[in-house]
C-alpha cells in the first residue's frame, strides 16, 4: 500500500523555473504540465512535474501490466502504422513517432503546496536555491512561413474542389513556420509563452536534445476508470479589447452557423471514434458548442464521453481514435491523404498528442497545437498552425485565423 504524499510549502514564485533548470542538468527527460487555473470541462491538466533518465520501449508503453507512470508524446505520423497512410513531406528534423519515459521523480503542486511521493531532502532545496535564473533568456529566433499567402489560398481552393467532388467534408489544413538558431533557451521560451498565453493544457517536455514548448488549449483524450472523454475544438474568434467588444465577439462565435457546422462534423467524428471502443449506446455529447474564454481568443469546444467496453487498453483506444479528428477533418482517412498531398511539411510531433499515463491506466492527453518543437543539436525549431477548411470557408479569413493562433508564439520568437 502506498504511503501518503509528503506535503511541502512552495518556497517562492520562481521555484518552478528553477526546478526545470535543475532537471535539465540532472535528467535526460522531464515534463511540466500546467492547467493555469482554468475552469475547463473535465478539468485542465493538473500542475505536475516529472523527471527521469529511462526511455520506454514501445512494448513498455503499450503494456497494461506495468505499475509506473509514463510521460511523453505520440507523434502525428504514428497514423501511418494505424492505417494505409504515409508521410512523405520533408521533415525539418527527425523526431521519434513515440517518445515516452518513466519518471523517477514526480511531484504535484498548486499555488500553496507541493506533494511528493519521495522525501525532498535539504540538499534538494539547497540545489534549487543555488540556481541563478537568466535575466534575459534567449528566446528570439527568426522564423519564416513555409508557404506563401498566395500558395495558401490556392491550397484552400484545392481542398474546396475536393469537397465538391465528395472526397472530404472538412479538412484541417496546416502551415508551418521554421527557424534556425545559434542559441535558444526552451525553458525561457516556455515561461515567456505561458505568461503571454496561459492555456489549460500548457506543457514543457524535454527528451534529450528535443523539446516541446506547448500552449495547447485542446484535450485529445482523457480516461478516468471506464470513462473516456474527448473535447474537440472547432471555432475561434479573437477576444475584444473592451468588455463590450468581448461580449459581442463571444456572441458572434456562439451564433455562427459556419463555426457550428465545423464543430458538429468533428464532434460526430469523435463520437464515431469513441464508439469503436465503448459500450453500445454509451457515447454521448455532454456539451455541444460550448464557448470558453482563453487568452486572446474564444474557442468553441464540445465534450463527448463514453463508457469503455471491457478489455479496452491504451493500444486499442489509440488505434480507434488517433490522431485527434479536429486536426484531420472528415472523413478521417481520405482527408489525411488530402492533407499529405497539399501541406508543405512533415508534421512530426505537431498535431500529435502529449500526456501522462497513470499507474492504473488512466491518462490525460492534449493535442499538440500552439506549440514550438525544437532540436538543440540540429539548432532548428518549427511550429504549425491550421484551421478547418469547409466548402463555404473564406480562404483569406482562414489565413488570418492562422495568424491569430500563431500570434503569441511569434511574439516569443520575435524576442519582443
Amino acid at each position: 500500500m502506498k504511503s501518503s504524499p509528503i506535503v511541502y510549502p512552495i518556497p517562492d514564485s520562481l521555484w518552478i523555473e528553477k526546478l526545470c533548470r535543475w532537471a535539465d542538468v540532472n535528467f535526460d527527460f522531464f515534463a511540466l504540465t500546467n492547467g493555469n487555473g482554468h475552469h475547463y470541462p473535465e478539468e485542465p491538466f493538473a500542475t505536475r512535474f516529472f523527471a527521469g533518465n529511462m526511455p520506454l520501449s514501445e512494448s513498455e508503453l503499450w503494456s497494461e501490466t506495468t505499475d509506473f507512470k509514463k510521460v511523453g508524446i505520440i507523434g502525428y505520423d504514428f497514423k501511418n502504422r494505424l492505417e494505409k497512410l504515409n508521410s512523405e513531406n520533408t521533415a525539418f528534423f527527425e523526431l521519434p513517432e513515440i517518445c515516452f519515459f518513466q519518471p523517477s521523480f514526480s511531484i504535484t503542486f498548486d499555488g500553496k503546496n507541493i506533494w511528493s511521493e519521495v522525501e525532498l531532502t535539504g540538499a534538494f532545496w539547497e540545489e534549487l536555491e543555488k540556481i541563478k535564473l537568466p535575466s534575459s533568456p534567449t528566446t528570439a529566433c527568426p522564423v519564416t512561413s513555409q508557404i506563401s499567402k498566395k500558395d495558401y489560398l490556392e491550397s484552400v481552393k484545392k481542398i474546396q474542389d475536393h469537397i465538391v467532388e465528395g472526397n472530404t467534408y472538412e479538412s484541417n489544413f496546416c502551415q508551418a513556420y521554421t527557424g534556425s538558431f545559434d542559441a535558444w533557451d526552451p525553458i525561457g521560451a516556455y515561461f515567456r509563452l505561458n505568461s503571454l498565453s496561459p492555456m489549460p493544457f500548457s506543457a514543457l517536455f524535454k527528451a534529450k536534445s528535443q523539446w516541446l514548448v506547448s500552449a495547447s488549449p485542446e484535450r485529445y483524450l482523457k480516461r478516468k476508470g471506464a470513462k473516456l472523454i474527448a473535447q474537440p475544438i472547432k471555432g475561434t474568434i479573437k477576444r475584444g479589447t473592451t468588455a463590450l467588444e468581448d461580449s459581442a465577439n463571444k456572441k458572434i462565435l456562439a451564433t455562427s452557423e459556419k463555426e457550428q457546422a465545423e464543430n458538429l462534423m468533428i464532434t460526430d467524428l469523435m463520437r464515431n471514434d469513441l464508439s469503436k471502443v465503448s459500450q453500445t449506446g454509451s457515447v454521448e455529447v455532454n456539451e455541444l458548442f460550448g464557448i470558453y474564454p482563453l487568452p486572446r481568443i474564444f474557442q468553441m469546444i464540445s465534450t463527448v464521453s463514453s463508457v469503455l467496453a471491457e478489455n479496452m487498453d491504451l493500444s486499442k483506444i489509440i488505434q480507434a481514435a488517433f490522431p485527434m479528428g479536429s486536426m484531420t477533418g472528415a472523413p478521417k482517412i481520405r482527408t489525411m491523404e488530402i492533407i499529405e498531398e497539399l501541406e508543405s511539411f512533415k508534421r512530426g510531433w505537431f498535431s500529435g498528442a502529449f500526456g501522462v499515463i497513470e499507474e492504473n491506466g488512466d491518462f490525460d492527453f492534449s493535442v499538440i497545437i500552439r506549440s514550438i518543437i525544437a532540436d538543440m543539436k540540429a539548432k532548428k525549431l518549427y511550429f504549425g498552425v491550421g484551421s478547418a477548411i469547409t466548402y463555404d470557408a473564406d480562404a483569406a479569413q482562414e489565413y488570418d485565423e492562422c495568424r491569430l493562433k500563431a500570434q503569441a508564439i511569434l511574439e516569443v520568437l520575435g524576442g519582443k
